[in-house]
């Protein structure tokens, strides 16, 4: 019995831990997909690349991962405003936002994995670092530092965020943008230019994403296809464009695909995102944070 308690408490702590980095890379969704209305797929294949950054800086110049994301990030910030100029003038000007918007985020989902394909290969590459590999034990609990620092820069990360979103101009237009564009140029903001640099942002979470991504497990160019459902159902299930709401559906996620892989096989976990989705929608559609 005392076995399984702490198999339990195990369980528990790294779900938690597991939610953490699910926030992480769900938080530039939130943005995106919950804040601007825009169904960008290839998030996910944008933190492989933040990976394979954090992967080659930390490889050829002995930088910690975490660093090198960081370093990064205000290059995914300016690519972001590049693809969102074209995705407004090629689509979102001329209401074709929708089928083909998403055709269009597909082809850069594409574009990037083979181009890390033909310049990584297939085979998965890691990091090195100083916690990796280092656990803290308290009591029967094991609290693997390979996860705790990647939980820990996911709530900076996300509090960064909010006190960005809710105490800046440029945050609250970001927050009204997708429901009151008029009223944004009424207060001499232009909705596009705010929708460029909240597109930015999103994709600049993405290096930060990426590095926690390879501190965690090894990565190799379509592992990213793994976290699109997780990454969208999180969004969903938390309320659109909530910052709070993802945070605690990621916990609610992390810890229950932990106990499911604990106590019943690592098989059956991708079902429950999924499961607790639509428990999710069909008990509150709204989402847990979402609007009543």
């Amino acid at each position: 019995m005392e076995l399984d308690f702490n198999l339990l408490g195990n369980a528990l702590v790294s779900g938690l831990l597991l939610g953490g980095f699910y926030a992480a890379v769900t938080v530039g969704v939130s943005i995106s997909f919950g804040m601007l209305d825009i169904v960008n797929i290839a998030h996910p294949a944008f933190i492989i690349l933040g990976s394979y950054i954090a992967y080659i800086a930390n490889s050829t110049l002995g930088l910690d991962p975490i660093l090198a994301s960081i370093l990064a990030m205000p290059a995914f910030y300016l690519l972001g405003m590049a693809i969102y100029h074209i995705y407004d003038v090629s689509f979102e000007r001329r209401g074709d936002n929708g089928l083909r918007g998403l055709a269009f985020f597909f082809g850069i989902l594409f574009i990037t994995e083979v181009t890390l394909v033909l310049v990584f290969g297939v085979d998965y590459r890691l990091v090195e670092a100083s916690y990796i590999g280092i656990s803290i034990h308290l009591g029967p609990i094991d609290l693997p530092l390979r996860l705790l620092v990647p939980f820990g820069i996911s709530l900076v990360l996300m509090g960064g965020l909010h006190l960005y979103m809710s105490r800046t101009f440029i945050g609250r237009a970001i927050q009204a943008v997708a429901q009151d564009p008029l009223a944004l140029r009424l207060m001499a903001a232009d909705p596009s230019k705010i929708k460029r640099i909240a597109f930015g942002l999103s994709l600049a979470t993405a290096s930060i994403g990426g590095a926690i991504l390879i501190i965690i497990q090894p990565v190799e160019p379509s592992i990213g296809r793994d976290y699109i459902g997780r990454i969208f159902a999180i969004c969903v299930m938390g309320g659109l464009g909530s910052f709070a709401g993802s945070l605690v559906a990621a916990m609610a996620l992390g810890i229950m695909e932990s106990m499911t892989s604990t106590f019943f096989g690592p098989s059956w976990s991708p079902a429950v995102s999924f499961g607790f989705l639509l428990l999710t929608l069909a008990f509150r559609p709204s989402g847990l944070f979402g609007r009543a």
